[in-house]
């Protein structure tokens, strides 16, 4: 006999449920298979709400041919992910409830949806002015070190270092949400597709030909609107009360 066809992520992840959590009050199908985004290592992202569970946990396993991974909350646990998602400005649990497919509703999936999606549209707090001054001091100090640094090993990582200060300097001025790992380009592409463009080049010429100079302008060009690049006069942390 053939090998057994797998399963498509829907019926999986409705079957698992069906099996391992048949009395929770709401099931969710979410991540890339749904985003129409999955590959050939995609796993299932199930969420699950019952209010018998006595605080949130994450497992992963495989099941039904799939890695799936279940993200569990009761139905008051999900809100602490959700305001710490909102205080780090990476809406990951908020998006994975406003995109998820639902399973299973007993009642409580449609109120949970909507937290999420006001906190998405909501946005993340604006930077206020100091925050601002640190983050261009930072992104200063990383770029002198990427311009001094004359070791090719040293200066990929400082470059690394830079993408995720840069990318979260522009979304967070912005007022959007930022992303880690493959989030950075996918946050940068909602937020302006030629900016992200822009963003994957330089970071790729200095990867591909060690030159320098493309991207040194272009961290430059980011800054300017804010003052550019910020080392004489700034202070951290100097007139803070004694405790």
């Amino acid at each position: 006999m053939g090998e057994l066809k797998k399963l498509s992520p829907i019926k999986a992840a409705q079957t698992f449920i069906n099996m391992q959590f048949p009395n929770c009050d709401g099931g969710l199908l979410a991540g890339s298979v749904v985003r129409g985004e999955a590959t050939e290592t995609s796993d299932l992202d199930i969420v699950i709400f019952d209010d018998n569970f006595s605080s949130s946990y994450r497992e992963s396993l495989i099941d039904l041919g799939w890695k799936i991974e279940i993200f569990a909350h009761n139905l008051i646990s999900y809100k602490a992910f959700f305001k710490s998602d909102y205080e780090r400005a990476r809406p990951s649990m908020p998006r994975m409830v406003s995109e998820g497919i639902v399973l299973k509703d007993n009642g409580v999936v449609e109120a949970i949806k909507n937290e999420a999606n006001e906190l998405i549209a909501k946005g993340p707090e604006q930077w206020l002015t100091e925050t601002i001054e640190t983050k261009r001091y930072f992104i200063t100090d990383t770029l002198d070190d990427f311009i001094g640094c004359d070791s090719r090993a040293e200066g990929i990582f400082i470059a690394n270092t830079l993408a995720e200060l840069v990318s979260e300097f522009v979304l967070r001025t912005n007022h959007r949400w930022i992303g880690a790992s493959k989030w950075i380009v996918r946050s940068l592409r909602d937020y302006d597709v030629e900016f992200a463009e822009r963003f994957v080049k330089a970071f790729d010429d200095f990867y591909k030909t060690g030159e320098k100079k493309q991207l040194i302008q272009f961290v430059d060009i980011v800054l300017l609107p804010y003052g550019g690049r910020l080392f004489d006069g700034f202070s951290l942390g100097k007139n803070d009360p004694c405790p």
